[in-house]
């Protein structure tokens, strides 16, 4: 019988919650509070979705204030500080100035992981080593391998399989489970933690903005749990395009065409097949932006409607009723959680 799309075995559950069990949290409640039978622990061949493991992970992170699962005894990463290393990237120009720059960022932390990023051969390698040891070394590697390659695959939007895997630790009980997460050798017994990946990877544009990343974060966990990189769609194609550059005002649409390298019949009909055109992308990315500035109380109405190029805030509020259905002190009152008088 084949094995149940986007599952887990509950074995390799129990080892990512080891860090919690020993620092007190019962597991038992954890699965009763989420509406999980906690007697699904003890079932040797039993099978967890991903999205059942993508809530217990929250709670988990919630609970013990630890992005690091409560994994590592003397490092913690405080719930944030993911979100921080993300903003902090979002900017680069490619995928290797992204990695440098997070490799710099988790340095900055005193923490028992010491990360180092290096180009071989035309090879990029990340380096993984662990300054103390710990009793779930095997499942801390696999999960910052794991996290990093889920999370570089959503900078760029397409999956990223690395050349290699190389762990320093002897296969464990789950080696299967983790080898099965990747295209590509799992190696133990080497002499680092390291992701070995083409050198071609360094120079891919990153395909987010500050804009997709404040929706990312609202839902990293389940984005990088359940893996939903996806091939990049025509529409994902032009906001890039739209968001590098044009600012306020759209590019024509035989422009767009020239741009992607494809005819106007081509670019409507691929359009048409995904639901959209492209007056539609314009009009959602305007909205997107105008609700990015309207979770900032510190700038009025009529300041962002200059932001987006209005000349008027009337405009502005006319514009915004006819994308969303609402006016702007409306949506940022639903923003920022406030009841209407």
């Amino acid at each position: 019988m084949s094995r149940p799309r986007n599952s887990i075995s509950i074995t390799y559950v129990r080892q990512l919650l080891a860090g919690a069990a020993r620092q007190g949290m019962s597991l038992d409640a954890l699965f009763r509070q989420h509406g999980l039978d906690p007697a699904r622990l003890q079932e040797a061949d039993g099978l967890m979705s991903v999205t059942e493991l993508t809530t217990l992970l929250q709670a988990v992170m919630e609970q013990t204030r630890d992005e690091f699962l409560g994994l590592a005894p003397d490092t913690s990463s405080r719930p944030g500080t993911f979100s921080m290393m993300a903003h902090a990237v979002i900017n680069c120009a490619n995928l290797g100035k992204a990695i440098q720059r997070s490799t710099q960022f988790y340095g900055l932390l005193q923490s028992s992981l010491a990360l180092r990023f290096e180009v071989v051969d035309n090879e990029g390698r990340l380096s993984v080593t662990l300054t103390d040891q710990l009793p779930h070394e095997s499942t801390i590697m696999e999960a910052m391998i794991f996290v990093s390659l889920r999370f570089w695959s959503w900078l760029v939007g397409r999956r990223l399989d690395p050349l290699v895997i190389e762990l320093v630790c002897d296969p464990p009980a789950h080696a299967a489970e983790f080898e099965g997460l990747f295209r590509c050798p799992v190696n133990y017994g080497m002499s680092e933690n390291c992701i070995r990946f083409p050198g071609s990877w360094l120079t891919l544009p990153l395909a987010q903005t500050p804009l997709s990343l404040s929706h990312f974060l609202k839902d990293s966990v389940a984005v990088i749990v359940g893996g939903r990189a996806r091939p990049e769609r025509i529409t994902d194609q032009i906001r890039r395009l739209l968001s590098q550059g044009y600012g306020n005002q759209f590019p024509e649409f035989a422009e767009v065409c020239a741009r992607l390298n494809v005819t106007p019949q081509t670019l409507r009909r691929r359009l048409k097949e995904e639901g959209t055109s492209y007056q539609v992308i314009k009009d959602r990315m305007r909205e997107d932006v105008a609700r990015f500035y309207l979770a900032k109380p510190a700038l009025s109405v009529d300041e962002i409607a200059l932001m987006m190029g209005f000349s008027e805030a009337s405009a502005f509020h006319r514009a915004f009723k006819k994308w969303t259905g609402m006016t702007p002190a409306a949506c940022r009152r639903q923003l920022l959680g406030q009841v209407s008088p």
